[in-house]
């Protein structure tokens, strides 16, 4: 497994051993011991898994007084994924960090608590599934607008399908003055 740090701190990118052959592929999904390595020491209490069809985008979303770490990957398709640094103390505050995960490249992304997370869905249908550190609590979501002018996230589709919620969300800096 290769850990890659990123320009946020304790956000890291994991590329994970895989076995192929003419029969297919074999990986390691999750082995606690080797993420506590990599510095993801907190426990997983939930699994959570969507799927969604080209061009929906959802995020970017945290939750306000139980953040959660979120361990995320692609089981099915491609993503563009995006995580946020909306901690105002914080040097790298309204940085984020990129990547594409797919079925084919395997890689994760470690999202530790207290940042604001999104995607947007670049194949014809795609599997998300992620573990977070602590439950979802709907009364306690948070989310900043996925085309903050001030973030400037290059996101890969013109016209992402959104929810309502994601429509509304505020800009970065009238989350911050709240």
């Amino acid at each position: 497994m290769k850990v890659i740090q990123t320009a946020l701190p304790g956000v890291l990118i994991i590329e994970a051993n895989v076995f192929g052959d003419s029969r297919g592929f074999f990986t390691e999904v999750y082995h606690a011991e080797r993420y506590r390595e990599a510095g993801i020491e907190l426990p997983f209490v939930q699994d959570n898994h969507s799927r969604s069809p080209r061009g929906v985008l959802r995020g970017l979303h945290f939750q306000r007084t139980r953040p959660q770490g979120k361990l995320v990957r692609v089981s099915r398709g491609l993503v563009y994924d995006v995580v946020v640094d909306i901690n105002p103390q914080s040097a790298t505050c309204g940085q984020y960090t990129a990547v594409e995960l797919s079925d084919e490249n395997h890689r994760q992304v470690w999202v530790p608590p207290g940042y604001a997370h999104g995607f947007c869905v670049l194949s014809d249908v795609a599997d998300f599934q992620y573990k977070c550190t602590d439950f979802y609590f709907p009364e306690d979501e948070g989310g900043v607008l996925w085309n903050d002018p001030e973030i400037g996230i290059p996101w890969p589709v013109d016209n992402p399908l959104l929810s309502e919620k994601d429509k509304n969300n505020p800009l970065l800096q009238e989350l911050l003055s709240l």
